[in-house]
């Protein structure tokens, strides 16, 4: 069996995988190093962790790393996927050079032909042979004829082994990243080493924990340190030691999705949160517990600190940074390691006597007068000292322990001096700014101290090489398709919907999730929430009636934003598009146009005069809206009107008497934002099964006779 993951949260890019493994170990009071095998090739290297979850106390993880190998498989090995394609492949590339051959034959055999010699000059006319000539084109037609046809059969067979190969192709992949199809067998492991602090002996009798084993297993030899040799040759009794492995993997995300499941007589309902989840990190997630996160991995989650400002002298020396100057006398803490390395002049040929040579040392050249010696090496000192002389500083002259009368003492004098340059300096804006850092230098994790053989910045740190094998860039490439994956409508990203805050969100029970790279529907739980459901009708644009149902967010955390199946009685209507809601929010979701319940809408206008002489034009509007139930149970029907206002102090608008009574919403309707309509009026009717009523109200428009409303006086 191999080692399980047992829970991972997935973040708006990413997840963080916790795996746990169980083994029986013999502890001694020394280390021991188990090698866990398992994980997937997407793992961020830097984001591995290790704790000991039960086992003897005092035992601890003290070391931890990853170790990745490939084994080669042989073919019966492989999955049956792989050899299908591999099959495909073999039956492809057979029929395409069947069909190439045939092709190359139709050519040759389309060239044959009778040509007869070259005439002498003087020679009669040569008998042509008609039959012979004949004979070659019945034979040329019937090959051409024969391989034709066999070309044809090639080509259908070839058309058939493509479509065939592309549809085992598509399979495999759309497998899990789970399921290695390689020749080569990859794996990742991590190894850790386990530490009994001394004298915390394992309890023998202590009960093992319920959950079954996993593959990890102790490497080989075990190695001990300390007297857990001694204690493992005497027959040390096996231990029950659990560790939880976390670690941080790409190529995850997810959506919310809801379902809202209504009822039409009541009104009430219930909301369902569900979640589409995608991943292709290598490693299928099998009864795990799922916890959804809106938080980014690669942000920090601490609150930010604010610095103090303060109105004073000038600070000595650059404020508080994560940069550093390197140390003074970097470059002299090599000179050792240079004087030893540097390399010696070649040696003088040695001198001859008589066409002879002696074969003694050489000898140097003579001095010049002035210069300093040879040193032994035969460089001269200041050459072969140029890298370890280091320049002293100047003597510290000291103060002597019998002061003077009236002298005063170094520290009263040095504390005078340091108030005096105080007092001196020149007061600035504010400290030196550090350096502007690349990328690659703030990534600690990978920064390696450079050694005193690079060309610049020795002993410094400088970004290092990943050391990473090849295979895991692929695996990396691979699971960052998931991030440009089509998601489904109304679907919003949940780092946009969550705002400035974030949010999780747990799943009632273990799901199962594949590492196919495709989206996969898992249940959350049941949201709170309280429902009512009622009509909408506009008349003066659209005599369609229309269903909504406001929902009140009644749970205490938010509900992000996401598609919504709506389900009346049942039956699915359509999938509706719920905007985020905080805790105690309330919005309005449309359910789509209502056919049981009808609007129809006439209005009336009457032009006329008044005033004492006649100098007013009244037009009087009357508005009738009919309404009609044909649903079994009764509706609420919200109907919204309008009455036009004037800026035009010549202008006035009179409303009549509406039966029954409108009222001016007071706020922003559902569906117009933040943004009030200045005139709007509504009804609200509730209507009971097959029953029919008629809405009335209107108004006077009263302007100057010599004046004339836009469009005309008769209009609606």
């Amino acid at each position: 069996m191999r080692s399980a993951v047992t829970s991972v949260v997935v973040h708006a890019s990413g997840a963080v995988c916790t795996r746990l493994a169980r083994l029986e170990l013999a502890l001694g009071d020394g280390a021991v190093t188990v090698r866990v095998p398992g994980l997937p090739p997407t793992l961020v290297e830097h984001s591995l962790r290790g704790r000991v979850v039960s086992g003897p106390p005092g035992l601890r993880v003290t070391d931890l790393r990853l170790d990745f190998g490939a084994v080669l498989r042989r073919a019966e090995q492989l999955p049956s996927l792989r050899l299908d394609v591999e099959d495909a492949e073999d039956r492809e590339s057979r029929l395409r050079d069947r069909r190439d051959r045939l092709a190359t034959e139709i050519e040759e055999v389309a060239g044959f032909r009778a040509e007869p010699p070259q005439p002498r000059r003087g020679d009669p006319p040569r008998w042509a042979p008609v039959e012979s000539i004949l004979t070659l084109a019945g034979f040329v037609e019937s090959r051409l004829s024969l391989l034709h046809q066999r070309l044809r059969t090639a080509e259908d067979e070839l058309a058939a082994a493509v479509h065939d190969l592309d549809v085992r192709r598509h399979r495999l992949d759309q497998a899990s990243s789970a399921l290695s199809t390689d020749r080569a067998d990859l794996s990742v492991a991590a190894v850790l080493t386990l530490t009994l602090a001394p004298g915390d002996a394992p309890d023998p009798a202590a009960p093992a924990d319920e959950a079954g084993e996993a593959d990890t297993e102790p490497l080989a030899p075990t190695t001990r340190t300390g007297e857990g040799a001694a204690d493992a040759a005497g027959g040390v009794e096996s231990t029950a030691v659990a560790v939880e492995l976390e670690y941080q993997v790409g190529g995850a995300a997810w959506a919310p999705v809801y379902q809202l499941r209504l009822d039409g007589r009541s009104g009430a309902g219930t909301l369902v949160l569900r979640a589409c989840v995608a991943q292709r990190t290598g490693e299928d997630w099998t009864g795990v517990r799922l916890g959804l996160s809106t938080a980014d991995l690669l942000r920090s989650p601490g609150l930010p600190e604010l610095r103090a400002l303060r109105i004073d002298r000038s600070q000595q020396g650059p404020e508080a940074s994560s940069w550093r100057e390197p140390p003074a006398g970097l470059k002299e803490l090599f000179a050792g390691y240079d004087a030893a390395t540097v390399s010696r002049p070649p040696a003088l040929p040695a001198p001859r006597f008589g066409g002879r040579s002696t074969g003694s040392a050489p000898v140097p050249p003579p001095l010049e007068p002035g210069s300093a010696p040879p040193a032994p090496g035969g460089a001269p000192l200041e050459e072969r000292f140029r890298h370890t002389a280091v320049p002293l500083a100047a003597p510290i002259p000291m103060a002597s322990s019998v002061l003077g009368p009236g002298e005063p003492s170094p520290r009263r004098a040095m504390h005078k001096r340091m108030i005096a340059a105080s007092d001196s300096a020149p007061l600035t804006d504010a400290a030196p700014a550090p350096p502007a850092l690349a990328a690659d230098l703030l990534d600690y994790a990978r920064l390696t101290m450079t050694g005193p053989d690079a060309a610049e910045g020795r002993g410094t740190l400088r970004p290092g090489s990943t050391g990473l094998p090849p295979f895991v860039g692929e695996y990396r490439r691979l699971a960052d398709t998931v991030a440009r994956l089509p998601r489904p409508a109304h679907v919003v990203d949940v780092r946009a919907s969550a705002g400035s805050f974030d949010y999780r969100f747990d799943t009632a029970a273990p799901v199962d999730v594949g590492a196919d790279g495709h989206w996969h529907t898992v249940p959350v739980g049941e949201v709170r929430v309280s429902t009512e459901f009622e009509y909408v009708c506009v008349p003066s644009v659209d005599p369609s009636v229309f269903g909504t149902v406001l929902v009140t967010n009644s749970s205490r955390h938010a509900l992000l934003a996401g598609p919504v199946d709506v389900l009346i009685d049942g039956d699915f209507v359509l999938t509706a598009a719920l905007p985020t809601l905080a805790p105690g929010q309330r919005q309005a979701v449309g359910v789509g146009v209502a056919e049981s319940v009808k609007a129809a809408r006439r209005t009336h206008m009457r032009e006329s005069t008044a005033g004492l002489r006649g100098g007013t034009t009244v037009l009087d509007h009357t508005v009738e809206v009919e309404l009609a139930n044909r649903l079994p149970y009764p509706v609420l029907v919200e109907v919204r009107e309008r009455v036009p206002v004037s800026a035009d102090k010549d202008v006035r608008i009179e409303e009549h008497a509406a039966r029954p009574p409108w009222a001016e919403p007071g706020q922003p309707l559902d569906g117009q934002e933040d943004t009030y309509v200045r005139g709007a009026r509504i009804w609200r009717v509730a209507l009971e099964p097959g029953r029919t009523t008629t809405l009335t109200g209107g108004f006077d428009v009263r302007f100057p006779v010599g004046k004339a409303a836009v469009g005309g006086n008769r209009r609606n």
